[in-house]
């Protein structure tokens, strides 16, 4: 596989994160990859997948403003290929385990972590702890990538999570493919 600009395009999603004083809140974002995969192979025809290159994140107050720097949140957040979890708003209760998250995840596409450092030395930070690349990308062969969150400390204000993936449909072929359903399994 190979990173081509020609067949690059981008897709996104966000997730907001309600302000609360309660720490691990929990939500989640989903998006319908649908129109860009097909798993199965018919006849001739390959099946495609959905190649995530890279994934840029982003976390901005509810006017689309860097978070004040008196921000203390801090908060988890990954995209999960197939994960299936929905929609699911602040504070909805659904699993959000220790694991969905962890870079042992076979279906962590990537992930970030935001620290508000209202008590540190000044500066909030956002560190991404895994991405695919441009020469290894996350080939998704399932219909849904979601956004999930988790906070240790709750935000003072409403907080937007953002993440926008750099993505191109390729052919697989049936060994590949296999491969890949299987280990995109929840």
């Amino acid at each position: 596989m190979a990173y081509d600009l020609k067949n690059v395009f981008y897709l996104d999603t966000s997730a907001t994160i309600t302000a609360s004083a309660t720490d691990n809140l929990v939500g989640s974002a989903q998006l319908d990859l649908s129109a860009y995969i097909d798993p199965i192979a018919r006849g001739r025809q390959k099946g495609t997948g959905l190649a995530v290159y890279k994934v840029h994140w982003s976390i901005m107050d509810s006017n689309g403003k860097p978070c004040k720097p008196a921000e203390d949140g801090i908060v988890g957040m990954s995209l999960q290929a197939g994960a299936g979890l929905g929609d699911n708003a602040s504070g909805t209760a659904f699993q959000y385990t220790t694991s969905l998250s962890a870079n042992t995840n076979n279906l962590l596409v990537a992930g970030a972590e935001y620290y508000g450092m209202a008590a540190g030395p000044g500066a909030n930070v956002l560190m991404t702890y895994c991405e695919p690349s441009e020469k290894v990308p996350y080939v998704i062969v399932r219909d849904n990538v979601c956004l999930t969150y988790g906070t240790q400390e709750g935000f003072e204000a409403d907080a937007v999570i953002s993440c926008r993936m750099e993505c191109a449909i390729v052919t697989l072929d049936q060994a590949t493919l296999n491969q890949l359903l299987r280990t995109q399994t929840v």
